[in-house]
Order: structure tokens, then C-alpha cells, then sequence
């Protein structure tokens, strides 16, 4: 049985004066981006990456955009250190690109990072020790003077030895579960590791607060974070950052809400890798700031390629509903929904406009190299008239009159749910045409001929049924009528030409081909509709003709 009583608030807010962040209504510009999948994503994997998965996956960061990478912890495994020699032995750093490496604050982890980044062109040298209340009294137990000290001295190790090794530094220090420390005494340090670093216009710091787990609203980590950017020392040269983590399941909401706070930089994964819930979505904040106007300065525009990429170095799997990476996240399975897409489609269209508005979709899938009819309409028993149209038009070219979009709509609803699955554009066309192209059986043209006196038009039309052929004489009005009038005469049945409707149907790697809808009203039973093509517009006519009429019998 759960028992709620167990658990209290953990975490410590601060006071209600920091709230500035609450009227703003938008993020302006991206922040710093540092993907920290080499890391926090690596050591989180059942099976972390070999070398050659993580320089395959590095290729594919650096192909993002991403100027600060976190590329491991090179003093806690073989594979972490040659890893971080390769990239700088081989020159594989671009000139405008800052590596990152973790480390505790202890003196020989420390000393082991310097030698593994000997001669790097740019690296952040990021160190840290936890200073929260659980790990001071439970792990360390000590004092919080002692735990600052911790600190100090890492400080003062990693500026001392930065000055003896080949290479070029920064500095990020990052109080460890900041979110259940005290903002006060996170400040105090903070402050104290910034007073040994000494930030200044060529040293800037950076200060990396993490949501190392999440334990509150994501309100209160903003105003816990513009509570530091408003009380930091030397705060014009110092970089605050955030490393949200997602145990609540909120951490794209608390780095949206601490970058209006203040907060100048983001860690984190692709897709969200990382322990337990994972780090924050890198992908999903960017594209958030996208669907808002602003450019996030990451490439994400062949998102399929990319969540590739990912599932084969990681063996992770990008979940269906993944916010704009998912498989299914553009789908449209419902009716309503499908027809309100279809007409935005539409209406965007007719007005040529550049502003994206379609209903029920956020941003433009093209933009990430989805596709319309494979990601947006999906056809299964929910599925309704307009969206499977708009699938048809815009996939294959076929406009169905609107009465036929519904009879069409139900023979496909029919069959996915007697097959209990849903229908491709593949399967969705073959329906269509196996349904409705009908014009060779039970009855087939074989021949046609026409001469026109005044507003008369005369056919004589050979018709076959069952291996015999007849041919008839007939008038109409038109070409379409005189062949509906000789119908009647061969088979001795009734019926009224309901509706017809034509456009020219373009398909790749053929001439320009005429489409003909026609529905037809017999004495008794619903109507049934017919279509055709042909080169020639009679010819589509008689053949939608006779596919509708074969449906009578």
C-alpha cells in the first residue's frame, strides 16, 4: 500500500522577490548549448560506447552544431582517456570548438585529467563535489565548512595545474545537487571557488547548477536560479549554466523557466539519454525555441537521420511519442483531427502563406525531413473522410468528390478494423483502385465511335459481358450521356448520373492522364461510385462510368 507520509518537501526555496522570471513570455535567443551525451548519456547505457561508437557519435554532435562537448571522464576508465587523446592527438577538435571533461574534486583525479588533456586545443575543465544537505550528513558527513573547503581546494588545484600543463583552460564548477542544497550555502561556495578562479573579461568561469534530482516545481528552481544570477560574484564574467535532470519529468519545463531566470547555458543529452529519467531533452528544448520564431543554432533538420544515428550508437530507442523526433508525433489518427489538418493544408495553400499556422501541428514536418502522407495522415478505423482524401490527393493526385470521400473513408475504416491495423499509402491506393476501377468486369468497352449533329451527340459502343459482345446505337446530350443512354439499352437497367467531376491527374513518368468520378443513383440501394483514366477524357468518363454501373450488379 503507498504511503504518501513517508516524503516531505526536500528542497529549499528562496525568497519570493526572485520571481522576475514570471513576466516574461518568451525565451529571446538560444543559450550556450553543452552536449553532455559523451557523458552523463555514456555512462548511463547498459552498454556504454566503444571508441569507435563514441568518435561516430562525436562526428554526428559536431554535425548538430554543438561548439561544447562534454567527452567524458577521462580518469575513470582506459576508454574515457584514449578517447580524449584520440580526438587531440589527431587533431580532431575544429578551431571553434571547446571539449569538456569531468572530474571529482580530488587531487589525484584531478592531476589525471590535466595529463589526459595535455595539449588540447580548448577544454573546459569542469569539476565538482556535491554540497547538498543528504550528501553532507549521509555520505560525507561533514560540516559545511569542510565541504566548501573541498571545493576551494579544487579550485585552487585545477588554476595551478592549468598554468603547468600545455593547452588552453576554462573553469566550471558545479555545486552537486544543488537542488537539495540550501541556496544560500550553494551561493557561499560558488562565491568562494569563484574568489580563488578570479573571472575577469579573458577568465570566463562558468557555474553550473544542477537539478542533479529534481525535486520541486519547476517554478521554484527558476527563482533558485535568478536568486545565484542575481548574487553572484563577478557575474559579467561568469557563464551560468544548467544541468537539469528529469526525474519528475519536468526538466524541459525547469530549463525553460531558469534560461527566462537568468541562466545563460544548457547541459544536456540528445533525446533526453541519461541516468534513471535521464538528462533534459536537448532536442526538444531546441526545437520548443524553433516553434517560437527563434533560431536555436543547432542543425536538426534531418531528424530521421539523426534519431538513426543515435539508436545505433547507444542502442536506445527513441520512443514513438518523443516530442518532434517521435515516429508518431505528427501522426493523425482521427477524423476531426485529420480534416482540420487537411483544410489547413489547404487554406495554406489558396493564401501562399509563409507563416506556419496548421492546425494540430506545431512546426512544419518538412522542416525536419518528415513527409506529409508517411507522417502526418495515418489511416485506421478512427480515421475520417477528409484526412484520408488529403492523403490521396497529396500523395497520389486524386481529388474525390466530396459525397465520395465519405463512401471511400468507410471502406477503408472497414477493412482496418476488421485487420485490426492500420493502412499505409500503399495499401490505402490499392483499395482505391481495386474498389473503384471496376471497369472490365462484369461488363468492358470494346470499342467506341462518335459523330455530333447540332447539339446531338451519336454513339455506337460495343460492349462485352461474359466472353459476348453486343454493339448499340445511342443519342445523348453529350459524349458522357449518349454513353450512359447505350448502357441502359444493353443491360435494361435504370439508374440517375448523380455526380461527375474530372481534373488532370499527373503521375511521375507519364504524360498528362484525366481522372473521372462519377456516382450513380440506382432504383433502389445506395449510390455507387466509378472512376477512370485514360489519356483521353471520354475514355475516362466511360470507364468511371462502367466502374460505377458494375458495382450495381
Amino acid at each position: 500500500m503507498m504511503d504518501a507520509s513517508k516524503y516531505s518537501v526536500g528542497y529549499y526555496p528562496v525568497a519570493k522577490q526572485y520571481n522576475k522570471w514570471a513576466a516574461k513570455d518568451h525565451i529571446e535567443k538560444a543559450p550556450v548549448w553543452c552536449s553532455v551525451d559523451m557523458r552523463d548519456g555514456n555512462q548511463s547505457l547498459v552498454i556504454p560506447m566503444s571508441l569507435d561508437e563514441k568518435l561516430e557519435y562525436y562526428q554526428v554532435l559536431l554535425d548538430v552544431g554543438f561548439k561544447e562537448i562534454e567527452v567524458g571522464f577521462p580518469a575513470a576508465s582506459d576508454t574515457e582517456y584514449e578517447f580524449l587523446r584520440t580526438l587531440i592527438d589527431n587533431d580532431m577538435i575544429p578551431a571553434d570548438v571547446t571539449v569538456q571533461v569531468l572530474t571529482q574534486c580530488r587531487e589525484h583525479i584531478i592531476r589525471k585529467t590535466f595529463e589526459a588533456c595535455k595539449g588540447a586545443p580548448s577544454a573546459i575543465i569542469h569539476f565538482y563535489n556535491s554540497v547538498s544537505v543528504a550528501q553532507r550528513e549521509q555520505v560525507f558527513r561533514k560540516s559545511k565548512e569542510e565541504i566548501k573547503q573541498i571545493a576551494v581546494d579544487g579550485a585552487r588545484l585545477v588554476k595551478q595545474l592549468a598554468g603547468e600543463y600545455e593547452g588552453n583552460f576554462r573553469f566550471e564548477y558545479s555545486p552537486e545537487s544543488f537542488t537539495g542544497t540550501e541556496p544560500e550555502y550553494a551561493l557561499e561556495v560558488c562565491n568562494a571557488v569563484l574568489d580563488v578562479l578570479e573571472p575577469s573579461a579573458e577568465n570566463n568561469v562558468i557555474i553550473n547548477l544542477p537539478v542533479t534530482v529534481e525535486m520541486s516545481l519547476p517554478h521554484i528552481y527558476a527563482s533558485q536560479v535568478e536568486f545565484m544570477s542575481e548574487n553572484l560574484k563577478y557575474r559579467e564574467h561568469v557563464t551560468l549554466s544548467l544541468h537539469p535532470h528529469n526525474d519528475r519529468g519536468t526538466g524541459v519545463a525547469d530549463t525553460e523557466l531558469a534560461l527566462l531566470a537568468g541562466a545563460d547555458r544548457v547541459e544536456g543529452t540528445l533525446f533526453g539519454n541519461g541516468e534513471r529519467t535521464g538528462n533534459v531533452d536537448i532536442v526538444t528544448l531546441a526545437m520548443n525555441m524553433y516553434s517560437h520564431g527563434v533560431d536555436p543554432k543547432l542543425d536538426l533538420s534531418d531528424m530521421p537521420k539523426l534519431v538513426e544515428k543515435y539508436e545505433k550508437c547507444t542502442r536506445m530507442h527513441v520512443y514513438e511519442r518523443s516530442p518532434y523526433a517521435g515516429a508518431l508525433v505528427f501522426a493523425a489518427f482521427s477524423g476531426s483531427h485529420q480534416d482540420a489538418i487537411a483544410k489547413g493544408m489547404k487554406f495554406r495553400e489558396e493564401k501562399d502563406l509563409h507563416e506556419w499556422s496548421v492546425p494540430y501541428i506545431p512546426i512544419d514536418p518538412h522542416d525536419i525531413n518528415r513527409t506529409y502522407d508517411a507522417d502526418v495522415i495515418r489511416v485506421n478505423s478512427q480515421s475520417g473522410k477528409g484526412g484520408i482524401a488529403y492523403l490521396l490527393e497529396q500523395t497520389y493526385g486524386y481529388i474525390l468528390p466530396p459525397a465520395m470521400r465519405e463512401h471511400f473513408s468507410y471502406i477503408c475504416k472497414g477493412i482496418s478494423d476488421r485487420q485490426h491495423k492500420e493502412l499505409k499509402p500503399a495499401e490505402v491506393i490499392e483499395i482505391f483502385k481495386n474498389h473503384y476501377f471496376r471497369h472490365n468486369d462484369p461488363i468492358s468497352i470494346t470499342e467506341m465511335h462518335f459523330s455530333r449533329k447540332k447539339s446531338v451527340v451519336k454513339t455506337e459502343i460495343t460492349f462485352a459481358r461474359d466472353g459476348q459482345t453486343s454493339t448499340i446505337t445511342a443519342d445523348g446530350n453529350g459524349t458522357l450521356d449518349a454513353i450512359s443512354n447505350a448502357l441502359k439499352e444493353f443491360t435494361g437497367k435504370s439508374y440517375k448520373l448523380q455526380v461527375y467531376t474530372e481534373h488532370s491527374l499527373h503521375e511521375k513518368g507519364s504524360d498528362s492522364v484525366a481522372a473521372a468520378y462519377i456516382g450513380i443513383q440506382p432504383e433502389t440501394g445506395p449510390m455507387c461510385w466509378g472512376v477512370g483514366t485514360d489519356t483521353d477524357i471520354i475514355h475516362a468518363s466511360a470507364n468511371a462510368l462502367l466502374s460505377a454501373f458494375n458495382h450495381m450488379n
